[in-house]
């Protein structure tokens, strides 16, 4: 069995092997904003339930590895020391995913991601509005565990209020595990999903991927794209161009011969066939068609 000194390792390499050793781990989406009012939504995989009385979260806001940097969520929660804690379940995970991508400070993930702002009871921050379960929280302490980058911040949270999805409720007023239907985070790019297994899920692009804010109206309103599918079509850099667009038309015509003149409807549903398969260029070309 080989065997590691955590010293002779890299920190992205010790990383790597920790991540993919303690698996799965729940996912903390967490709601925060800064001292002006302004929105930051990210999701954390350093998270558990550590008391019921009184009832205390735990997550963790690492440094980032790459250059030592702190994240939105930390700087927010020592201005304000709220925080709302989001449940992923499997029909919102790739907006969840999204909503990782580092964008700039001051950008709302919520509108990036297609997800909902709902005001919470108690604190300021949103709570997600998909999301099966959503804890409000008052912040009783942050402990930082490091100076250097991979350092992780204990952000120790006190649940002052909690809502529960009623479909994912019992008759006797218990939770369903399986309708609430979690997801936990794995090494590398797996998920776990707790009634099926190990799946997963490109990693956001480093370059930023458009958000859900910058679809074409039809696309973003869709009756027919889920939540995750336009997650999935979030995570593009670029849409593709009206040639490019032309062209894959033309060689699909064959097998589609209705495309051209498809209602938004038909288009989406076609997409989400697409999209199914993990072709999201393919979608997008069908989409803008």
């Amino acid at each position: 069995m080989p065997s590691f000194d955590p010293k002779n390792l890299s920190t992205s390499k010790l990383h790597s092997y920790l991540l993919s050793a303690v698996a799965p781990r729940p996912i903390a989406f967490a709601s925060t904003v800064d001292a002006d009012g302004h929105v930051n939504l990210s999701p954390f995989s350093f998270f558990n339930v550590f008391s019921a009385n009184p009832p205390i979260l735990v997550f963790s806001p690492s440094r980032r590895v790459k250059d030592n940097t702190v994240k939105h969520t930390l700087k927010n929660i020592l201005a304000t020391k709220e925080v709302v804690i989001n449940m992923v379940s499997f029909d919102m995970v790739h907006q969840a995913s999204l909503s990782s991508t580092e964008y700039p400070e001051g950008v709302n993930e919520f509108e990036k991601a297609g997800l909902s702002m709902l005001k919470s009871d108690i604190v300021k921050p949103f709570r997600v509005a998909e999301s099966p379960v959503q804890f409000e929280c008052k912040v009783n302490n942050v402990i930082g565990l490091g100076t250097e980058g991979g350092a992780g911040n204990l952000i120790i949270c006190e649940i002052v209020k909690f809502h529960i999805d009623e479909d994912v409720l019992d008759e006797d007023g218990s939770i369903n595990q399986v309708k609430l239907d979690l997801v936990a985070r794995a090494g590398g790019s797996f998920y776990s999903r707790a009634k099926k297994g190990f799946f997963e899920i490109p990693k956001p692009l480093s370059t930023l991927g458009i958000g859900v804010d910058n679809f074409p109206e039809d696309v973003r309103n869709s009756m027919v794209l889920t939540g995750n599918d336009l997650g999935m079509l979030g995570n593009v850099e670029t849409l593709p161009t009206e040639a490019e667009v032309d062209a894959f038309i033309k060689d699909i015509s064959d097998r589609y011969p209705k495309i051209k003149t498809a209602t938004h409807r038909q288009k989406h549903k076609l997409a989400r066939n697409y999209l199914s398969f993990g072709d999201v260029e393919s979608a997008w070309k069908i989409l803008l068609s």
